[in-house]
């Protein structure tokens, strides 16, 4: 896990709960990409990347991309939620992507500071603070031990703010709301 936690599971495959996947899809109308698949995902994308293929290497280049990256750091490839981040405020910046992920709150991490809070449009700080992913199409009986949040860059704030309203608040960003008035 991210922010000095360490992994209480060997599970890998956390899956978006129903509720949230449905919530993606009224903002987005479709996901074009889901980067971070497996074969118990429920979100419904038209193109997916599963190990071994390695989602950070591949194209980003689709319209309406959804991630729910993984949380802990990589040993192995050394790739961490930065990484992920990252691809994603550059496939946005590059292919004009709209996206939307579901990630850890830690906003004392370099990537919140660095990218989400000068690149991205809004956040949303979900008000279910315990979370429960799917594992192997089955709800987890226990909830994530972190807060999550739903964080968003494209131009459909309105959109956004309208659907994520109902699961916490929702705070756009003001760079993103400085560059509109400009």
């Amino acid at each position: 896990m991210t922010a000095g936690r360490t992994n209480v599971t060997n599970v890998v495959d956390w899956n978006t709960p129903p509720v949230y996947v449905d919530a993606v899809l009224r903002v987005l109308g479709q996901v074009d990409l889901d980067p971070c698949s497996n074969g118990h995902s429920l979100v419904p994308a038209t193109h997916t990347y599963q190990l071994p293929v390695d989602g950070l290497e591949e194209t980003w280049d689709y319209p309406r991309i959804f991630v729910n990256p993984p949380y802990g750091r990589d040993s192995v490839r050394k790739t961490s939620m930065m990484s992920w981040v990252s691809k994603a405020a550059d496939a946005h910046e590059r292919f004009g992507s709209e996206i939307l992920m579901l990630i850890p709150v830690a906003t004392n991490t370099r990537h919140f500071k660095d990218i989400i809070f000068t690149k991205f449009t809004a956040i949303c700080f979900l008000a279910d603070t315990r979370l429960k992913f799917y594992v192997d199409g089955e709800e987890h009986t226990k909830g994530a031990p972190m807060a999550c949040c739903m964080v968003y860059v494209g131009d459909a704030l309105d959109k956004f703010t309208e659907v994520f309203s109902e699961f916490g608040t929702v705070f756009p960003i003001a760079s993103s709301i400085s560059s509109e008035i400009q």
